[in-house]
């Protein structure tokens, strides 16, 4: 039960899904070695074969196309177990990689499933470069700082770390996990789940080069930012505003080379806020028109300096043709801006485009429903919470949600109350509607407006490592996560290292 259920707007929009993979194939056919009878595996003699990925093979889909030509049904097919572990995060953004390294560290086996090429998410593949409320962190959020600053240039020293160089954080982020023993796969999306009868989770299903593969755990965290693990599995959601599911925008972040510090430092964000509107005052009265009217430019490192010019406006994060579009047209707007700085001459003449984001920065998926609900009532007020694994004190950051540059009366009225610090506690990183999965980063129980403050990623490293540890601590006792308290889960943990 959710313990502040009163705390739902229940004007808002709803969601609730059947598990794509198990409504169909049902919980007695899992193909679980251990959860199958001799006779039921030598059933699968013949039927269930592994392709030779060395030699290319793969699993052919069999079906038939409806004469209308509206779908395809897919013929029923066994599919071979990739891997087990304790643990399985799914997305190894900065929630995941918090979630494994805390459950590898903890005693647990852990699989590490991620869609991009590389770990980090928004930090890497979203070329963010700014690393937001991470410094009164400690732990893995604490290690990821300390690395950058170690390791990253003059920028990186100065900031403690929180500007960063993209290319070192997958370094970084690899050889933590690696060294962790955490088991990853990269360019693998997750397409479906299996439950059984009281609705756990037994297995997941992933798409990737290797075709379709199932893996099982004994828990599963959603680190994947939209909440897909969640949303596959049936789990309820919020998304949005309100019923009309109004979203903050996306933008696509970019690395920029060809200038001079000294001449554009009045453009550069950590010289002073006033940066930003002073970048969009000279882009105006120059004629270009960038569709973030904030504009962040960022010095790196070297001649390396990163860009935020842009918003997309009603994008779903859960339409893939929508976000293509958006996509093309963001990177279509980064290019026509460098080229209209280029125009100006001095100092922008030699302006270059070295990368735009392989992903696209999304803000705002589904909100899963948890055992408590964060509000933005609780942020103005301070909460405090007995089981609070971590406490920020940001602000409601929304973009604005409409293209005018407007957003919804609400989101001034608390802006103007402000935010005082407080908790994010344990239960709303806890799936209200299934046990043994839980939740990390921008995906975890909570409104419109809390979501917008406990969105970034200095936020989401702490409640990855909560996750992992709650879900690596619930195994070795034996209950569900939903059954732990904080306090056991952190008192369970500290015997555990003192004693190896």
């Amino acid at each position: 039960m959710n313990p502040n259920k009163s705390q739902i707007n229940p004007g808002r929009r709803a969601f609730f899904q059947a598990s794509a993979v198990g409504a169909i194939v049902g919980a007695q056919t899992l193909l679980l070695g251990e959860a199958l009878g001799a006779e039921s595996s030598a059933a699968l003699d013949g039927v269930l074969k592994k392709p030779d990925l060395l030699h290319g093979e793969v699993l052919r889909t069999q079906g038939e196309l409806i004469e209308s030509r509206a779908a395809v049904v897919e013929r029923e097919r066994a599919i071979p177990i990739a891997g087990h572990s304790d643990v399985l995060v799914c997305g190894g953004g900065p929630a995941g990689i918090g979630a494994a390294l805390a459950a590898a560290r903890a005693g647990a086996s852990v699989q590490l499933i991620e869609v991009a090429g590389c770990l980090g998410g928004v930090w890497t593949a979203g070329l963010l470069t700014k690393i937001i409320g991470g410094g009164d962190k400690t732990g893995v959020m604490q290690e990821v700082l300390t690395a950058m600053q170690l390791r990253g240039g003059d920028v990186a020293k100065s900031t403690s770390g929180a500007v960063y160089d993209p290319e070192l954080m997958k370094l970084v982020l690899e050889e933590m996990c690696v060294q962790a023993g955490v088991r990853i796969q990269l360019h693998t999306r997750l397409v479906g789940t299996v439950t059984d009868e009281q609705k756990r989770i037994v297995a997941i299903i992933t798409e990737s080069k290797s075709g379709r593969q199932a893996w099982v755990a004994k828990r599963y965290v959603d680190c994947s930012g939209d909440g897909d693990l969640a949303a596959q599995v049936g789990c309820q959601f919020d998304v949005g505003y309100d019923r009309n599911c109004e979203c903050q925008p996306m933008s696509m972040m970019a690395l920029l080379t060809g200038l001079n510090t000294a001449e554009v430092s009045e453009f550069i964000r950590e010289n002073g806020a006033e940066a930003k509107s002073r970048f969009y005052k000279f882009m105006k009265e120059a004629g270009i028109d960038p569709s973030y009217r904030a504009p962040t430019l960022r010095h790196l490192h070297s001649g390396i300096y990163s860009l935020m010019t842009n918003h997309e406006y009603g994008v779903s994060a859960f339409d893939a043709g929508a976000i293509t579009e958006a996509t093309i047209r963001s990177r279509a707007e980064v290019h026509a801006i460098v080229q209209g700085l280029r125009k100006l001459g001095s100092p922008w003449q030699d302006l270059a485009v070295v990368a735009t984001a392989e992903q696209i920065g999304v803000r705002e998926g589904r909100r899963i429903r948890g055992r408590y609900y964060i509000t933005a009532d609780d942020l103005i007020s301070g909460m405090r919470h007995k089981e609070a694994v971590c406490s920020t004190r940001f602000g409601f950051d929304v973009h604005n949600v409409f293209p005018d540059g407007s957003n919804p009366p609400d989101v001034k009225r608390y802006q103007a109350a402000g935010v005082k610090k407080y908790d994010i506690p344990l239960p709303a990183l806890v799936a209200a509607d299934v046990d043994g999965l839980m939740m990390a980063g921008r995906c975890i129980s909570g409104d419109f407006l809390a979501h917008s403050s406990y969105r970034v990623t200095g936020n989401a490293v702490p409640m990855g490592e909560a996750a992992g540890l709650t879900s690596a601590v619930s195994i070795q006792k034996g209950v569900m996560p939903h059954e732990l308290a904080w306090n056991e889960v952190q008192k369970f943990a500290q015997t555990k290292t003192v004693a190896s």
